[in-house]
Parts: structure tokens; C-alpha cells; sequence
């Protein structure tokens, strides 16, 4: 009986061995490898078909070593064995430059990674999560993390698990608290219809009329005798001698008249020659009272004077007394500026909205305080090559001698453009060839939107495309929320 209960105990006793150590197979890990547990209390986060998991240890980031955990699964909760990289990067502040804390990220577990990551100073440490997945699509989400300051907040590239499911075009909407919202000094606006009222200005010059314009030339070579108009800037009558010339043909020509006149048979018989001498000598210049006065004297004038064409100012003078005068040669320009043209430059882009007949305003330097209003009178068919701008001509009455050739011109016009959907200029981020807006979505959630941008008016931006009547955009403080979330490396548009 004592040999029986022996062998009872040692039996009970190997059987409570054996259940011992397949408990410990069961459910124990294989040495080496660190425990894994579920962390219920880990924030997870929805992007595209995944769920991702993240957090610090400690929960508060510190300056120096920081633990950082990533946790993806599937939507059916399996674990996700892919290629992650973290870091956490401090963004360039004045003369420092931007200072990156990767993270040594290593899956120790199917779909959990841990690795550390060393902060290196206090302050503001944003945090990327990149995934690179080719089954389900890469993923790059971005977290708010900052020493002393417990937890992550997502930013951008996810929706916390539980809240609205994010559409996938929404993938860059970013999320900022109300706290940094206030630190930033975030306003926003509304897209709405405006009527759009377009100023152009256009840098000109006041020039000479060109169809006030004449220049005396002579038909005839010869040699100036007396020069009356001897200075640029004289003042000039119409019908007044300007100067005297000699000329051999001319004498020629004279004489010629006066011994065909002798020959005629009758004294009122104009025959050919007598006509032909009288033409050459009105194609060269000679007026009538010029020929009649040759008739009377009966004999050549060795200087013939030449007269003013019209009434203006002698702007250029090429002759001296003396001088030779070589056929066609220009010797005097006379202008007539009781009206003077502006000729203003403007620019390319807005060149197809100035029409001939728009009204305008011409203010000059000079004469600080005087508004002239004036009309378009042409606009030049052609740009120059050098400035890629466009000339438009204007013209102004100057009978009081105010507005000199030469003087620099300020020329306004309005433009209507019309009632177009448009937002406040400031709400505009020019990046590159594009241009993008922050769209408020309420909830704190911003999203980048690239839109077509028009005309620029009265500080609004015509939309074309992008935006939807009644929209609310950030107008202030968009580029701070750009650097912050370093958006230029995460999204399309940038």
C-alpha cells in the first residue's frame, strides 16, 4: 500500500512537471526576443487600408534618448510587415540650420517597430512617419511633437481611429489646434463674388506730335547764306524767312526763265517752254510772288530765301551760315507743340485690356497736383523684345507750353474686369508656377488646395478654378502653417 501511494505521488508529480513546461512553451517568448503586448492606450491612426500606431516613450518627449513605437495593421487589425523610416526634424530658425533626429526603426515584432530617436535640444520637434508599402500605397503621415509636452498631435497624412473616415483625396489635409492656431495668428476669409475693378499704371513720356512735325530740305544743292533761325528752341512763324541759299542750278534755272520769257513772240503768250521754265522753278521752291517778283526785276537773285512751313520751335538745327546744303538734306526741324503726345509703356499681361477710346489720367513729376485727363488714341501693334511690354499712345492739348517733349509721364487706367469669384490676395502662396490656398475645413483640419489664379484687382485674385463659392480660406498666416508642417516636401502642389 506504501508502494503504491509512492508511486501515485511521483506519477501526480511528473504530470504536474510536464503541464508546467508546456505552459512555459506556450506562452512564453523565445529567448531573445522582447515581449510584445497590444497597447491598448496607443493612438492609432487611419490612412488609406491601414492602421498605424504611434507614440513616444516616455509619453513626454525629453531632450535625449526618446523611444519611439509604431504599430501597423491592416483593416482586418493583422500586423503589416513593411518598410518604415521616422525621424523628427527641428526646422531652420535664423542663422541655425534645420537639425534631424532619425529614429533606428526595427521590427521586432510582425508590424511592430521600435527604435530610438535623440533630441538633441528643447523646442519643437515635428515628427514623419513614412511608409513605403507597393501593395496598399505609400503613406507619410506628420505629428506635432515638442519636448515637455505630452503626446503627439497628427498633423497631416491620417485621421485618428474612431473619428471621420478621411477621403483619399484628403490625404494633405492638416490638423492645428486651436492653441497653435492663436500662436500663429491664423484669419481666414470667405470666396465670394466681387465686382472687380482693375488699375493699370504705365511709366511714359511726353513726346512731339509727329503729325505737327516739318522739316525743311532743300530740292537743289547749293550754299547758306543767311541764317535767320540760328538757335534750337526759337520760336517760329509760319511764312517767315528762315534762311537764304545759293544755289548754281537755281541761278541757272532763274535765267533760264527770264530768256524764254524775252523770246516769246507775244507778251501773253504762254507757250511750253514758258510753262516748264515756271514749273522748275515752283518744283524748286520759288513761290508765286517769288516768280512774279523775278519777272518785274529782270534779272536772277543770287540768294533765295527759303520759308517757314509752319508756326512752332526749332528742335533741330544741322546748318550754319556758310554751310553746304546737299540736295534732300534735312537742314531745320520745326515742331508745333500746341499738342504733344504721352506714349506709355505697358505690360504684356495687361496690354489686351487697354482698348482705344478707354479713358485715362496723366499725372507728371513736374507738375505735382495736375491731373490731365486725356483717351487712348492707339495702341503700337508690337512689344519690345527688351522690356515685353506694349506702347499706347495718348494725345493732350499744350497751348500754354506746360508739357515739354521729354518729361516722364504717369498714366492710370480702369479696367472693369467684372463680377468674378475671387479671394483676398494675401490667401494666395506662390510656389513656383503654382498657386495654392489653404482651405479651412473646419474642425481645426486646413487643406492645400492649388488653384487657377486670373487677374489680380483691388488686392483680390480672380479664381478660375480650385475653389467653390463660399469657401473659407486662411488669409493670414499661411506661410508660417507651409514651414511648419513642411508641406513643401509632402504634397504635389509644393
Amino acid at each position: 500500500m506504501t508502494s503504491l501511494k509512492a508511486l501515485l505521488w511521483v506519477v501526480g508529480t511528473l504530470t504536474v512537471v510536464v503541464l508546467a513546461g508546456a505552459a512555459y512553451f506556450l506562452f512564453s517568448s523565445p529567448a531573445g526576443a522582447p515581449s510584445i503586448t497590444m497597447n491598448d492606450d496607443m493612438p492609432r491612426y487611419r490612412a488609406g487600408s491601414v492602421e498605424i500606431g504611434v507614440k513616444t516613450d516616455p509619453g513626454t518627449p525629453r531632450v535625449g534618448d526618446n523611444r519611439l513605437i509604431v504599430d501597423v495593421r491592416d483593416s482586418n487589425g493583422a500586423p503589416v510587415s513593411t518598410k518604415i523610416e521616422a525621424y523628427a526634424e527641428m526646422p531652420a530658425m535664423g542663422a541655425m540650420q534645420a537639425m534631424r533626429a532619425p529614429a533606428d526603426l526595427k521590427e521586432t515584432a510582425p508590424g511592430h517597430y521600435e527604435g530610438s530617436m535623440n533630441l538633441s535640444m528643447r523646442g519643437e520637434w515635428p515628427l514623419t512617419v513614412k511608409i513605403s508599402d507597393p501593395i496598399r500605397g505609400d503613406k507619410r503621415l506628420q505629428f506635432d511633437l515638442a519636448t515637455d509636452r505630452e503626446g503627439l498631435t497628427i498633423a497631416a497624412g491620417g485621421t485618428p481611429v474612431g473619428g471621420s473616415a478621411m477621403p483619399a483625396d484628403d490625404a494633405n489635409v492638416i490638423t492645428i489646434d486651436n492653441r497653435r492656431r492663436q500662436m500663429i495668428g491664423v484669419k481666414t476669409g470667405e470666396v465670394t463674388h466681387r465686382n472687380l475693378v482693375m488699375a493699370i499704371r504705365a511709366v511714359g513720356e511726353v513726346t512731339f506730335d509727329e503729325r505737327l512735325l516739318s522739316q525743311v530740305a532743300l530740292k537743289v544743292e547749293g550754299y547758306i547764306g543767311d541764317l535767320k533761325a540760328d538757335y534750337v528752341g526759337t520760336n517760329i512763324t509760319k511764312k517767315q524767312v528762315l534762311l537764304t541759299v545759293y544755289s548754281p542750278d537755281l541761278l541757272a534755272a532763274q535765267q533760264e526763265y527770264l530768256e524764254t520769257l524775252k523770246r516769246r513772240p507775244n507778251p501773253g503768250d504762254q507757250n511750253g517752254l514758258l510753262r516748264a521754265a515756271r514749273q522748275r522753278l515752283a518744283l524748286w521752291d520759288m513761290s508765286t510772288q517769288e516768280i512774279k517778283a523775278l519777272e518785274q526785276r529782270g534779272e536772277p537773285q543770287d540768294y533765295v530765301p527759303i520759308y517757314a512751313p509752319r508756326s512752332g520751335t526749332l528742335i533741330e538745327r544741322h546748318i550754319a551760315d556758310g554751310s553746304a546744303a546737299k540736295m534732300g538734306q534735312t537742314l531745320l526741324t520745326i515742331a508745333d507743340l500746341s499738342r504733344v503726345w504721352i506714349e506709355a509703356e505697358v505690360f504684356e499681361a495687361d496690354l489686351d485690356l487697354v482698348k482705344v477710346g478707354m479713358a485715362v489720367s496723366v499725372t507728371l513729376p513736374y507738375l505735382p497736383g495736375r491731373i490731365y485727363p486725356a483717351t487712348v488714341e492707339y495702341v503700337y501693334p508690337y512689344l519690345h523684345k527688351q522690356t515685353r511690354t506694349g506702347r499706347i499712345r495718348l494725345s493732350l492739348a499744350n497751348q500754354n507750353g506746360e508739357l515739354k517733349p521729354g518729361m516722364y509721364a504717369e498714366v492710370s487706367l480702369k479696367v472693369e474686369i467684372g463680377h468674378k469669384l475671387s479671394v483676398p490676395e494675401e490667401a494666395i502662396i506662390v510656389a513656383g508656377d503654382s498657386r495654392v490656398v489653404f482651405v479651412d475645413l473646419g474642425g481645426g483640419r486646413l487643406k492645400p488646395v492649388r488653384i487657377k489664379a486670373g487677374r489680380n484687382a483691388q488686392g483680390f485674385v480672380e479664381v478660375l478654378d480650385g475653389l467653390s463659392l463660399g469657401d473659407s480660406v486662411v488669409t493670414s498666416g499661411n506661410f508660417l502653417i507651409a514651414a511648419e508642417t513642411r508641406l513643401k516636401t509632402g504634397i504635389e502642389q509644393w
